[in-house]
C-alpha cells in the first residue's frame, strides 16, 4: 500500500518546476493529483505522462490574474470527486522589474505582488477547508520562501508576501487543529529549476552556494519529498510548521561564507 493511495490533491502552477514535482511525487505515492493550470494543453500532458507511469491525474483551470480561479478550481475539484484529501498551494510570483528595495520599488506593484501570493493561499484554503472538515481532516501545504524569513536588499514585495504567508499558515494550523486539518509552509532555498538556472549567472551561484552548507543548490525532488512527507500520515502529528530545505541557509553564523574562503586558502 502506498503512503497516499486514496487521497485526491490539489497542487497549483503544476506544470514545470515545483509543482511538476510535487505532482509527479503525490502521483507516485498513490494520490490523485489535480493539477491546477492556466495552459490546459500543457496541464493535460503532464496529466498523460503521470498516468503513462501509472498514476492518476487530472487538470483544472487556475489563472492567477483571474481571481476567480483560487476557488474554482477547489469547486471544481470537490465536484468531480466529492472530497480534497489534500492542497499544496505552489503559486508564487513577484514582478523582477518593480520589486526593488523600499525606496526604489514601485509602490503599486508591491501592494499587487503582495496580494496575489497572499490569495493564492488565503482563497484556496478558505474554499478547501468547510470541504476537510466534512471529510474529517486534511493537510494543506503551502510552498513560501526562506525570502520570508531572512530579509534582503532587494524583492521586497515578495519577502512580505512570503512572510505573510508563513503566519497565515499557523494561523490555520491553529484553528482548524480541531477539525483534524494540518496546516505547515515549506521554505525552499535556492531551487534549481530550468527558470532559475536560466536567470543565474555561474558566478552568482558560486558565490551564493557559499553560504549553503550543503554546498548545492536544491532540487525540485527535494520539495517533492517534503511535500509527500507532510502530506501522508508520516506527519500526523506535524502542523503549524515552517519547514525549510534549503540546505542549512541562514543557519551559521553569518560569518560562514568567509570562513569557508578562509579554510580553503589555508
Amino acid at each position: 500500500m502506498k503512503l497516499l493511495d486514496g487521497k485526491i490533491a490539489l497542487i497549483t502552477s503544476a506544470t514545470r518546476g515545483i509543482g511538476l514535482a510535487c505532482a509527479e511525487k503525490l502521483a507516485e505515492n498513490g494520490a490523485k493529483v489535480y493539477l491546477a493550470v492556466r495552459r490546459l494543453d500543457a496541464g493535460n500532458d503532464v496529466a498523460k505522462k503521470i498516468e503513462e507511469n501509472g498514476g492518476k491525474a487530472d487538470v483544472v483551470y487556475f489563472d492567477a490574474d483571474k481571481k476567480e480561479t483560487f476557488h474554482t478550481m477547489v469547486e471544481e475539484v470537490l465536484e468531480k470527486e466529492g472530497h480534497l484529501d489534500i492542497l499544496v498551494n505552489n503559486f508564487g510570483a513577484t514582478d523582477v522589474s518593480a520589486d526593488f528595495d523600499l525606496v526604489h520599488g514601485d509602490s503599486d506593484q508591491f501592494f499587487n505582488i503582495i496580494e496575489q501570493n497572499l490569495r493564492s493561499v488565503y482563497i484556496p484554503a478558505k474554499t478547501a477547508v468547510p470541504a476537510m472538515m466534512k471529510n474529517g481532516g486534511g493537510s494543506i501545504i503551502n510552498i513560501s520562501s526562506v525570502g520570508g524569513k531572512y530579509p534582503d536588499l532587494s524583492r521586497l514585495a515578495y519577502g512580505v508576501a512570503k512572510a505573510s504567508i508563513n503566519y497565515l499558515t499557523q494561523n490555520i494550523a491553529v484553528q482548524y487543529a480541531r477539525s483534524n486539518i494540518r496546516c505547515n509552509a515549506i521554505l525552499p532555498g535556492f531551487i534549481a529549476t530550468d527558470a532559475a538556472m536560466q536567470n543565474m549567472s555561474e558566478e552568482f551561484l558560486k558565490s551564493f552556494l557559499k553560504n549553503v552548507p550543503l554546498n548545492r543548490p536544491g532540487q525540485p525532488e527535494d520539495i517533492a519529498n517534503a511535500c509527500v512527507f507532510l502530506a501522508s500520515d508520516q506527519s500526523a502529528f506535524i502542523t503549524g510548521e515552517l519547514i525549510p530545505v534549503a540546505g542549512g541557509f541562514g543557519q551559521p553564523s553569518p560569518m560562514y561564507a568567509m570562513y569557508q574562503d578562509m579554510k580553503s586558502k589555508g
